[in-house]
């Protein structure tokens, strides 16, 4: 089945059309920029304008960052405050003019991940962060996801929010080097793997494309690896995530 996969982040709007029984994109990433501000109306006009380039009529997979609940954004970090409490799946279907089914968008690449990447390879718990504009988080049990979590949002020792520590949006802003940033980062996984103890840490958002730059930096007991589908994970893991719902 084809559908079109959208991750929609703080910075960027990606979309392509993914066939759902390989994961493979059947078209090129096409990235706009996320208007600013961004209000769920103009988030859904950019949703719009992607599946209008592809000439697509069917329905659609988000990845959002916030959490949701039956998609209704629950919280609103890295977007527009007036996206809190709003009924996504229904707003962004009557601007489309397509059914849309938005999910959380580490969820979403996480699934993608134990679908057809690294994390379905694996026994037992990972842990399957996306870092990029803040952090998002999904555990996967067994090759199984396990929705709703938001481990970004999880306070560390020094009273800091995870992501507004070691994202990749606090790396540039703060202008860290790789290996100072990883070095933050390594405090984050260390932390949480206190909590949670997983059996392996799969990185993946924008920052898992670098991930040679700062791997050196990584000691956790468990074994750290960036994930096979890199930041492609959101947009296959949006369309599959549809295609279940559909």
């Amino acid at each position: 089945m084809e559908i079109l996969g959208i991750d929609i982040g703080g910075s960027g709007i990606k979309g392509a059309i993914v066939e759902t029984k390989t994961g493979e994109m059947l078209t090129k990433r096409l990235r706009i920029p996320t208007p600013q501000p961004a209000t769920p109306e103009a988030i859904a006009e950019t949703i719009k304008q992607i599946a209008d380039s592809f000439g697509y009529k069917k329905s659609i997979g988000c990845g959002f960052p916030a959490l949701m609940n039956h998609g209704v954004i629950k919280t609103a970090s890295n977007i527009d405050p007036s996206c809190k409490d709003v009924d996504a799946n229904k707003l962004f279907s009557e601007i489309t003019g397509r059914i849309v089914h938005v999910f959380n968008d580490a969820d979403v690449a996480g699934f993608a991940e134990a679908k057809f990447g690294l994390a379905g390879k694996k026994k037992g718990l990972s842990l399957f962060l996306t870092i990029g504009t803040g952090i998002g988080s999904a555990l996967i049990n067994n090759g199984k996801l396990i929705e709703n979590t938001e481990f970004g949002h999880i306070y560390m020792q020094n009273g800091l929010k995870t992501e507004h520590y070691a994202s990749d949006a606090v790396r540039e802003r703060e202008n860290l080097d790789w290996p100072v940033w990883g070095a933050r980062l390594n405090e984050v996984l260390i932390y949480l793997e206190s909590l949670f103890s997983p059996d392996a840490f799969i990185l993946g958002g924008g920052a898992s494309k670098k991930f040679e730059l700062f791997q050196d930096q990584l000691h956790t007991k468990a074994p750290i690896q960036p994930a096979e589908l890199l930041n492609k994970a959101g947009i296959v893991g949006a369309a599959l995530l549809a295609k279940k719902r559909s």
